[in-house]
């Protein structure tokens, strides 16, 4: 099949290497080529696409381990942990996931990395407790993550993040700030509930960092929401307490972070949802959204 003639092969040869480029960024490394492309094949030259997977495959080289993860392990390590030096977003600008990744190539590229964690065996007793992995859920284009610790018992029942009683007072506080589940992303830092719902071991948050990194690299929210000690710590791998790290924007990757507490605290410690409710009225006017109108 000839390519089209409206379209010039230099274009054409570009527009592959981008595409086949923004999988690689999002952990794809062995793919056919009717996978690795998602674009309409009457608007390419066959021969050209093969070329072109074979360049970028050749340039890839093989997996390489991620610190903390055994090289030698199964084929999920095949897909490592992007860097963290990801590109900032200009202040008050709209970001564009994964240099222009389209909604279903996005979607694609989040199938891509929760099919590697529900085959994830990094953390044996995870594994071997666990009923299934938490993966995540929301809006792929969300402009606000929150991140959280780790599931519970009724998130590894239903494979959801934050659908137990604190995942209802979280529900109830997104839509006090006029948003819905559907708008936001809501992930954890481990996708795999600890037994007895204890913390997560310094070993189970490397090995799932990795997954966390990538989940935000193709998400590329404008702003992210750590819920608790444990999400605060991770994403900024700092040891300050949470108290210390309210108030003020941090960075990952040049995305402002905002952190507060659990709700899962707040079902401790009622009186702190004053403090909660105070941190998102914060973070909803740094984003323009009008708790008493919408966004503005």
């Amino acid at each position: 099949m000839s390519h089209s003639p409206s379209v010039p092969r230099d274009q054409l040869r570009r527009g592959v290497r981008q595409r086949l480029e923004m999988l690689r960024r999002a952990g794809v490394r062995y793919l056919s080529q009717s996978v690795a492309l998602s674009v309409d094949s009457s608007e390419i030259d066959t021969s050209l696409a093969e070329a072109e997977v074979s360049r970028v495959k050749s340039t890839q080289g093989g997996p390489r381990a991620e610190p903390g993860m055994n090289p030698s392990s199964s084929s999920q390590n095949d897909s490592p942990a992007l860097s963290r030096g990801a590109k900032p977003i200009p202040s008050g600008g709209s970001p564009d996931p994964g240099d222009g990744l389209s909604p279903r190539e996005r979607t694609a590229a989040l199938e891509i990395i929760r099919d590697e964690v529900a085959a994830c065996h990094r953390c044996q007793e995870l594994a071997d407790t666990r009923t299934q992995t938490v993966f995540g859920v929301g809006n792929p284009r969300a402009r606000l993550v929150f991140c959280g610790e780790a599931p519970g018992a009724d998130e590894d029942r239903q494979g959801e993040p934050f659908v137990g009683r604190a995942g209802q007072l979280l529900t109830k506080i997104i839509e006090a700030c006029t948003l819905s589940r559907e708008d936001v992303y809501i992930l954890n830092v481990l996708k795999c509930r600890p037994p007895n719902n204890r913390n997560p071991l310094a070993t189970e948050v490397t090995h799932c960092r990795g997954y966390l990194d990538r989940q935000l690299e193709i998400i590329r929210p404008e702003y992210i929401c750590c819920l608790g000690t444990t999400a605060a710590q991770t994403l900024l791998e700092t040891t300050t307490p949470i108290g210390k790290l309210r108030g003020t924007f941090h960075d990952y990757n040049g995305i402002p972070v905002w952190c507060t507490y659990h709700p899962a605290y707040l079902l401790r410690n009622p009186p702190a949802k004053r403090q909660v409710w105070d941190d998102m009225r914060s973070l909803m006017a740094t984003m323009g959204i009008d708790v008493e109108g919408g966004a503005k």
